[in-house]
């Protein structure tokens, strides 16, 4: 059986733990050294993903209290229900010691080991052995995945992947164009569904399907003294960091198109075993499902705003998009000294090579959005409910400092959001923007769902470009201060210092038609306003 090839992991290794040590070590990953979820989970904001649903597709399944013997003396997982791909899942089989793990970080209830989710209600479907199976029942057991809780899951976990060595295509590259990636791809637009990929990790990994284009590739940080803000030494360099052109797609996305999106907390987290004794796992397999269940936190947020129908609250807040731009341009880069000009960021992430975000071509080169290594910088929950916390605003109306939205526009076309007060010189802005590959499902009975031996279609990804002007600028290109244009991409990512005090909008522009005459977006952005 060839887990082990399948699986995201780095050494595995069971342990016991103390008290102190799980305490410790528990408030560095989902503490403020982590991610600072724990903090959501207090009063005043009570978030802890109630009647949220998520996803976990993986090899094998966490057990079940009440239906696998593995689990009968640990009550600690609870969970919505357990399929073998499109099925129910048969009660001691297929049950994994890893999946468990995995579901640990995201719905634990352990009072001493929590997950960042723990009221979230969790759907895990196995796909079974390796052996047999590959990329369509792998596609089939996410979409079963995706259309549990009346077909309102707004995240799924992927802590396993595929070699290119088992993809059936010749010379096969991570170009896009695996089943299973058109399948996130398809299945993030169909199903409203925000996938979480744990990235690749060490040479000959499971690269696919880390070439999707409308997920979110995760990578894994270890932590200098108490504060998770390096990434570990196990993900794979970029491209770009002296790694030979033999594993230029086969290791990463053809064209330099990025495939990492965040970082989070992957180094020596504990968690329970199925029997309940504690383990200490390192890998992106653990980093992927704290940023699935940060979506669980901030979705019943979400959820709460538009029942009591706050203003600015849409079900617009559901999309996958808008959970995408929020958790990119809340992460954490570099640390703000106090005074608020870098939006006060909590730590300041730094790459193998020691290097931080203002050292990346993506810093300086308006071409490329993301950091090869770091993405977008590190998963801070907090920071991304204060960035969706701001409402929706649309361009209609002066925006206010922080906020998001979720719009359309049209080829050829420009949308300009114009901010309400001036920005202070010195101070960063950040802004991110999300669209989505458009892929089709080539559906040869019509039933709307994809069935063994259908495929996909792609149909290209639209050209958005982003840019931060002078607010009387006209022309993009005279009057852009901070640009971020890539033609491959599907983000686009601003992160820069206003040199002059004054006013400012921010322009989305759709420069290329690929497919769609209309393309919807979301943008999210913060900056600091002279008050």
């Amino acid at each position: 059986m060839a887990k082990k090839l399948t699986w995201i992991i780095w050494g595995l290794s069971a342990s016991c733990l103390s008290a102190p040590v799980i305490a410790s070590a528990l408030e560095s990953a989902l503490g403020t050294n982590g991610i600072d979820a724990l903090k959501l989970h207090q009063a005043p904001y009570n978030l802890i993903g109630r009647k949220i649903a998520i996803g976990q597709v993986e090899i094998g399944r966490p057990g079940m209290f009440g239906w696998d013997k593995a689990v009968s003396k640990n009550r600690a997982i609870s969970l919505a229900a357990v399929f073998l791909r499109n099925g129910p899942a048969k009660s001691n089989s297929g049950v994994d010691p890893h999946a468990y793990n995995v579901a640990g970080v995201m719905v634990s209830q352990d009072k001493a080991l929590p997950g960042v989710a723990p009221g979230a209600r969790l759907y895990s479907s196995a796909v079974g052995s390796t052996k047999n199976m590959g990329q369509p029942e792998e596609c089939l057991s996410a979409q079963h995945t995706a259309l549990q809780n009346g077909g309102d899951v707004r995240a799924i976990n992927f802590s396993f992947g595929e070699p290119l060595s088992r993809d059936p295509r010749p010379k096969a590259t991570l170009d896009g164009n695996a089943l299973l990636t058109l399948c996130v791809d398809w299945s993030s637009r169909v199903h409203d569904v925000l996938y979480t990929i744990a990235g690749n990790q060490g040479k000959g990994g499971i690269p696919i399907p880390t070439d999707n284009f409308n997920g979110m590739n995760v990578a894994f940080s270890s932590h200098r003294g108490k504060v998770f803000n390096k990434v570990d030494v196990a993900n794979l360099a970029g491209a770009n960091q002296g790694v030979s052109g033999r594993l230029a797609g086969r290791e990463f996305n053809l064209d330099g198109r990025r495939a990492i999106s965040l970082v989070a907390p992957g180094n020596n987290i504990p968690l329970l075993n199925p029997d309940g004794k504690l383990n200490k796992v390192t890998g992106t397999s653990f980093a992927a499902p704290q940023v699935t269940a940060s979506v669980a936190l901030l979705q019943e947020f979400a959820d709460r705003q538009i029942r009591a129908k706050q203003p600015h609250w849409s079900i617009d807040a559901r999309r996958h998009q808008v959970m995408k731009a929020v958790l990119l341009n809340s992460a954490d880069k570099i640390l703000d000294s106090g005074d608020g000009l870098r939006l006060g960021m909590s730590r300041t992430l730094i790459d193998k090579q020691n290097e931080n975000w203002l050292d990346s071509d993506a810093y300086k080169d308006p071409t490329i959005p993301l950091d090869a290594q770091m993405g977008a910088g590190h998963l801070n929950v907090f920071r991304a409910y204060q960035q969706f916390s701001a409402g929706q605003w649309q361009s209609s109306t002066a925006i206010p400092a922080i906020g998001w939205d979720y719009r359309t526009v049209d080829a050829g076309a420009s949308v300009d959001y114009i901010l309400a007060k001036p920005l202070k010189q010195e101070s960063f802005v950040a802004v991110t923007l999300s669209w989505d590959r458009l892929v089709e499902l080539n559906d040869k009975n019509k039933n709307q769902q994809y069935d063994i031996g259908e495929n996909f279609r792609d149909r290209g990804l639209n050209n958005l470009d982003l840019y931060l002007v002078k607010a009387n600028a006209q022309n993009s290109d005279a009057g852009a201060v901070c640009s971020s244009i890539s033609q491959i991409d599907s983000v686009e990512h601003i992160f820069c210092p206003v040199a002059a005090a004054g006013n400012y909008k921010i322009r989305v522009q759709f420069r290329q038609k690929r497919n769609e005459v209309t393309q919807p977006y979301s943008l999210a952005w913060w900056s600091v306003p002279i008050n």
